[in-house]
């Protein structure tokens, strides 16, 4: 299993875009092969910056969606409300490198 966190940092202006966009695309990206799971979570002390947290089967079904071209579309949309580069991080949630 891939447990991938990605902190996105919005301009405050854009942050109700920002949650329209992902709340019209986050089905898909449930139902997405390979995805066991996708939260939104806020920064409790900066309204502005949001994180995605998803768990994947495996790096294969990340690497996936990553390449899609619904990826490439909703990501597209999504940095232009950043005010900051985004961070991700993919993590293995065995203990096992893969």
């Amino acid at each position: 299993m891939i447990v991938r966190i990605v902190q996105m940092s919005f301009r405050e202006e854009e942050v109700d875009n920002f949650l329209a966009l992902f709340n019209e695309r986050k089905q898909r990206i449930r139902h997405f092969d390979g995805c066991n799971q996708l939260e939104l979570l806020q920064d409790a002390n900066h309204p502005n910056i949001y994180f995605t947290y998803s768990i994947w089967e495996s790096k294969k079904h990340l690497d996936h969606y990553r390449f899609s071209e619904f990826f490439k579309d909703t990501w597209t949309k999504t940095k232009a409300l950043f005010n900051d580069k985004p961070q991700a991080w993919s993590l293995n949630s065995n203990g096992k490198v893969e």
